[in-house]
């Protein structure tokens, strides 16, 4: 057969330039090729969850480092910790527990006064004094005279009195019982090294 097609131009590109394996990468890619994204990417992060060939999530072109960082997953559930610290009560400074158990024991003997009036309003009211107090005139009595009086024997100022009498002597006694209590838990702290406490932070 004749080749008709005549001569053909010959290509210098082709002809005395180097093969594809053997060329040399352009100076200016250093780093992995990068294929243009057909879609933008989503705010949140990277399309596909693609990684770099280094093991790390690789970052589209054009995203901020914020983009780019890893975040964590949202429904992961972080359990709380509770921090707990063991410690020791060594001393009781008896100054301190004298000045506390006075100003408690003073809120007791009002608190006690205050019970003790309502409670007797309560009872006056309910008509427990009369219905007591008659049978026991009744009681009592004789034909010479009446007997014992229990309405003016408990009357609201002599059970006022009386009740403020005990609240202070639990103030006198409190306070003392109080201060002697840390005189002789100084005294056995030192030998076995007093009360243990364990506290929890709580979060």
């Amino acid at each position: 057969m004749t080749d008709t097609r005549g001569p053909q131009p010959q290509y210098e590109g082709y002809a005395t330039g180097p093969l594809p394996g053997e060329r040399e990468p352009a100076p200016g890619q250093a780093g992995p090729y990068h294929p243009p994204q057909a879609y933008p990417s989503p705010p949140g992060g990277t399309q596909g969850g693609g990684r770099s060939h280094g093991g790390q999530q690789g970052a589209v072109p054009g995203m901020g480092a914020a983009q780019a960082a890893r975040r964590p997953r949202t429904g992961a559930r972080t359990t709380p910790r509770t921090r707990k610290a063991r410690l020791r009560v060594a001393k009781a400074d008896p100054w301190s527990v004298m000045k506390v158990s006075f100003l408690l024991s003073i809120a007791l003997g009002i608190c006690t006064v205050v019970a003790s009036a309502v409670l007797w309003m309560v009872m006056d009211a309910m008509g427990v004094f009369e219905t007591v107090g008659g049978t026991i005139s009744e009681a009592t009595g004789s034909n010479e005279g009446n007997g014992f009086d229990l309405q003016s024997f408990l009357s609201l100022p002599r059970v006022l009195i009386f009740t403020s009498v005990i609240a202070v002597i639990d103030v006198v006694l409190a306070t003392a019982l109080a201060t002697l209590g840390s005189f002789i838990y100084n005294l056995s702290a030192g030998f076995v090294g007093g009360v243990e406490l364990t506290l929890a932070e709580d979060e």
